[in-house]
């Protein structure tokens, strides 16, 4: 089979976070996250950005400013499957639904983490 030159914008991954839960224990939960096809270029930009923070943060320089987790993830993210709320209602996708779920503690780190894997798993495949 040849090479297949997809034009779609977006792709549904996989996407595991460890929470905390009650008596000390972490509960794991997975939902299927829908990332965003960047380019190469963009996806450059966003690589040496981070490798700029991550030196910065080293050198102990104020990092506060800079890209971070929560803004790649906002752009990353364009939507998501198998979000709930206590009820088991699905959650659908707005601006406020993603804030929320970008202000749960760790998930831009782990979207963006998942993203990059993604892309570093796809290109072992080929």
């Amino acid at each position: 089979m040849g090479f297949i030159l997809d034009t779609g914008n977006t792709y549904l991954w996989p996407v595991k976070i460890s929470m905390p839960s009650d008596g000390g224990q972490r509960v794991e939960q997975t939902f299927d996250a829908r990332f965003k096809r960047l380019p190469q270029k963009r996806i450059n930009q966003i690589q040496q950005q981070a490798n700029g923070l991550m030196a910065a943060s080293e050198r102990g320089e104020d990092i506060s400013n800079d890209i971070s987790d929560q803004s790649i993830a906002d752009e990353i993210l364009d939507g998501w499957e198998g979000i709930t709320d206590a009820n088991g209602n699905d959650i659908p996708v707005t601006k406020t639904t993603k804030k929320q779920l970008l202000d749960v503690p760790m998930m831009a780190s782990t979207l963006v983490e998942t993203y990059f894997l993604s892309l570093v798993e796809e290109k072992r495949k080929n």
